[in-house]
């Protein structure tokens, strides 16, 4: 089976189609999905998806690129995280592709995000675009990973350089990949995907964005997620099970979900 570690399944125009969207995914055999927080005022129909859904799990947490929306505190992040059904803090990061100017408020969301991870051992969902280089430093002064004490996470998305890969592994992390890896044009995140060890490996949609080859340029669905799999067993020469088997086990061992 496979899951997909990252999806927007709460976004108007999934939410419209969720009968068609959950039959989709019995069909790819993709048995869970985890259906990540943006911002605040829409947390509530995150919860309720995952509430009313056995497989379906959610996060809580603000997006780097929400510039006009009420900014999260610590204490609010551990309050609404202690849900059963949430299972990770984020998704949080830093953007500096879309947003220009003084960005601190994006560094000290991050950092906000990242102390409500240490206290409520429950792991991060990083978003980093333009800006690994102030993400990783971030994550270590803060102590993001089990071994500063923190809860450690994933990079979700992946798309930037293997010594980025490398930073956040040897901090614990784990490498999401989405449909981005399957586009022919991704010549360097197919060499990242072939040094990063399936035991440090996720897989994801992102949905409703970045549907993988053959549906590039069409919504995205978490269904969906059995390409990126199938494409990452073809890129590294080993069984499509292998891939299933092990993307699955990591995402139940990092998000601390019982089978």
């Amino acid at each position: 089976m496979f899951i997909d570690s990252h999806c927007h399944i709460d976004f108007p125009e999934l939410a419209a189609r969720l009968p068609e969207i959950f039959n989709k995914m019995a069909d790819n055999q993709v048995s869970h999905a985890l259906c990540v927080s943006v911002d605040l005022p829409d947390f509530p129909r995150v919860l309720e998806l995952a509430e009313k859904y056995p497989n379906i799990y959610a996060s809580v947490g603000v997006h780097p690129d929400y510039e006009e929306t009420p900014e999260p505190t610590v204490d609010e992040l551990v309050r609404l995280s202690q849900h059963p059904k949430i299972v990770a803090i984020g998704e949080t990061g830093l953007d500096y592709y879309r947003l220009e100017g003084d960005l601190e408020w994006q560094r000290e969301r991050f950092r906000n995000h990242i102390r409500a991870s240490r206290e409520t051992g429950k792991p991060l969902i990083i978003h980093t675009r333009s800006a690994s280089e102030d993400t990783i430093r971030i994550m270590r002064e803060e102590g993001a990973g089990p071994d500063a004490g923190g809860a450690g996470g994933v990079m979700h998305c992946f798309t930037e350089s293997l010594a980025v890969a490398e930073a956040a592994m040897e901090m614990g992390f784990y490498i999401s990949f989405s449909g981005i890896v399957t586009f022919k044009n991704a010549k360097e995140l197919h060499e990242v995907a072939r040094a990063v060890p399936l035991e440090r490996m996720l897989i994801e949609t992102d949905s409703p964005y970045l549907a993988p080859v053959p549906f590039r340029g069409k919504m995205n669905e978490p269904g969906l997620v059995r390409h990126v799999a199938e494409f990452l067993a073809t890129l590294k020469q080993v069984p499509l099970e292998q891939v299933a088997r092990q993307t699955t086990d990591n995402f139940f061992n990092l998000f601390k979900i019982a089978r």
